[in-house]
């Protein structure tokens, strides 16, 4: 009896690595699809409420689209981005550097940017090269868009 209850715990014990392996597995596999189509960096994302608090830092990458900036978390399935942050009418609202229990929570090196679209309120946390590039995405906006250039570092 102690040699069967033993096989069927090292059964289940290989399918849970298996399972856990199978969903690794398929969270690069989806990451690699949206790299490989390229206009990606990696971008950490909280939204600030109206009553002055902010929601939990999360970790993702955005996409370039065109005139959206898609958000996607990185450990989730969803082909559909989380955010669509809209180049049209967004404001940045300032920069700051993270501090604190903040910064442990973010990657290293990152750029706090909070921008305002619309009636939403969110930050973005991103490293040199893509901050570069989202303020470089911002500027390049079609003659005419009602874009507010970003602050300057202060």
């Amino acid at each position: 009896m102690g040699g069967h209850l033993a096989l069927d715990a090292g059964t289940v014990l290989a399918a849970v690595v298996l399972l856990v392996a199978l969903v690794f597995g398929a969270l690069a596999v989806r990451r690699w699809l949206f790299v490989r189509a390229g206009g990606t960096v990696e971008c950490s994302l909280r939204e600030l409420r109206a009553d002055g608090s902010s929601g939990p830092w999360r970790l993702g990458f955005g996409r370039y689209k065109g005139d959206v900036l898609q958000w996607h978390r990185v450990f989730g399935f969803r082909r559909r981005p989380r955010q669509v942050i809209h180049r049209r009418g967004l404001v940045v609202a300032g920069r700051r550097v993270p501090e604190g229990e903040e910064a442990a929570g973010l990657l290293p090196d990152v750029t706090v940017v909070e921008v305002r679209d619309g009636g939403r309120r969110l930050e973005l946390a991103m490293g040199a090269s893509a901050l570069t590039g989202f303020l470089s995405w911002l500027e390049a906006a079609p003659p005419g868009s009602p874009v507010d250039p970003p602050l300057q570092d202060s």
